[in-house]
């Protein structure tokens, strides 16, 4: 999981969007519209960002299409400290706007 998290994470260009939208999901579960209002990002980044997170099994969804609900796997719920620590050695603040 640390090498998965720090390629998605740590490496990456979207590394402090994921990481938002990860500690969003992990304070309740969220369609793609309702992460885009929460963290004002544009619709089309949070779905790009929600596949990135699903293909390597960060998060999880429910539904169809527009009401598709997304949760993070227990994989990444029993990992949340390795989040924390990729996120505080990229320079990732958890107040960061991006």
């Amino acid at each position: 999981m640390r090498k998965v998290l720090w390629w998605l994470i740590g490496g990456s260009r979207g590394g402090r969007n994921r990481v938002r939208i990860i500690r969003a999901l992990n304070d309740k579960p969220m369609n793609a519209n309702q992460l885009a209002t929460s963290l004002d990002l544009d619709y089309k980044t949070i779905r790009h960002h929600l596949a990135k997170l699903e293909e390597n099994d960060i998060v999880t969804s429910m539904g169809d299409e527009y009401g598709k609900t997304y949760f993070l796997t227990e994989r990444m719920e029993g990992n949340l400290d390795i989040l924390d620590e990729i996120a505080a050695q990229a320079d990732f603040e958890e107040d960061d706007d991006a």
